[in-house]
């Protein structure tokens, strides 16, 4: 069974269950660090599996593509072997990455002819060239290709996105039953839920995917600008629609009070670069509120950075020896710093799911957002 749902919160929509493929079981709720070229930036695969403890990680179709490219990938054995990562792998389908690229691509009925951010050279996605590219990568759950609106799109071009998502997903479908796995691994194919933040076709794109099937679903097209009211109305009005013995995953979310949010309304899975990039940024969360490393205040405060946490950098470092390593720019600085908001964030999951197994998630998830909300004003020039 590739998923069982082992708990219903009594007091909301928030799941416990569990995600098993052939590189190990993922407890959901679940955050996914971000490694788009291979790679979770500022940290090893050994500080990834011992100190941060990620049962899965998320790997970039688009990126992976143009670098290291197909031929080198399918030589290595797939990317578990090339990284050395012998946990699970989720890749993103690269269609957002593709239409952001704006002016340097052509939407087609059949699939989108872009150009490489790298070199200006000519490509072609199709949802059957994704699903090669895919299984050629080798991860453990894999992105179909779709279209993501941005924000704020008009009523018919979402709808007309949201058809040629569906469209594709069936070709997506067709592709991935007519090819095998490379690697001696099973593969799991979502489907991808669009219509912007109108509901009717959010609704309809979701019974397109259910009609066809998949081995979960994803929401995409949020977290792209609009409101959070928004996106949680909308979150909550899909779930509704979804199969309840499916994974469910909100993509490229986000902050820890949108994870939490989204965990109430039902969903399953989440990724996002926030933890990262904040990190690297010197922004870090902590259980007591946000944090400013570079702050003068901390100049000369040899407490942990979160007396709550039970990561490699707060039970070795101090605020101090981290802010003196920021402003001397060592490279030091990024790993203790990436290593601390990538287990806050797996930390933060974790004890969600102990709180739905426990019928307390809704009162826990409030106390913990009126924390979180501290300072959080601060961090908004570096998320958007």
């Amino acid at each position: 069974m590739f998923y069982e749902l082992q708990k219903k919160d009594k007091n909301s929509k928030a799941r416990a269950g569990i995600i098993t493929t052939d590189h190990g079981v993922i407890e959901t709720p679940i955050f996914m660090p971000v490694g788009t070229q291979g790679t979770v930036k500022a940290v090893t695969q050994k500080i990834l599996k011992e100190e941060i403890n990620a049962p899965i990680i998320l790997g970039n179709t688009y990126h992976l593509y143009l670098r290291p490219g197909m031929e080198i990938m399918e030589k290595a054995g797939g990317l578990h072997q090339f990284m050395n990562w012998d946990r699970a792998i989720l890749t993103d389908s690269g269609g957002f990455q593709v239409f952001s690229l704006s002016e340097l691509r052509k939407l087609k009925s059949y699939g989108v002819e872009f150009r490489s951010h790298l070199d200006g050279s000519k490509h072609l996605f199709t949802p059957e060239k994704v699903i090669e590219i895919e299984r050629q990568i080798g991860a453990d759950i894999i992105m179909p290709l779709d279209e993501c609106t941005p924000y704020p799109c008009d009523y018919d071009y979402a709808k007309k996105s949201k058809q040629l998502t569906s469209d594709w997903a069936v070709l997506n479908k067709e592709a991935f039953e007519k090819s095998v796995p490379l690697y001696g691994h099973n593969q799991f194919l979502f489907g991808i839920v669009q219509g912007s933040v109108y509901k009717d076709l959010r609704e309809d794109s979701a019974k397109d995917l259910i009609n066809i099937g998949f081995d979960g679903y994803s929401i995409g097209g949020l977290a792209v600008g609009e409101p959070a009211e928004n996106m949680y109305e909308i979150v909550d009005f899909t779930t509704d629609i979804l199969p309840e013995n499916k994974p469910r995953y909100l993509m490229g979310v986000g902050r820890p009070e949108n994870i939490l949010e989204a965990i109430e309304r039902g969903v399953d899975m989440f990724d996002c670069v926030m933890p990262t990039r904040n990190a690297r940024n010197a922004y870090l969360f902590t259980s007591q509120g946000f944090v400013t490393i570079k702050s003068a205040i901390y100049k000369d405060d040899f407490s942990p950075l979160d007396p709550n946490c039970d990561c490699y950098t707060c039970k070795n470092f101090s605020k101090a020896y981290l802010r003196h390593l920021f402003n001397a720019r060592e490279i030091l600085a990024y790993e203790l710093a990436t290593i601390h908001n990538l287990r806050f964030y797996l930390n933060l999951v974790k004890e969600a799911r102990k709180q739905i197994l426990n019928d307390t998630f809704s009162f826990w998830k409030n106390k913990i957002i009126n924390i979180l909300s501290i300072n959080t004003k601060e961090l908004k020039w570096i998320i958007y």
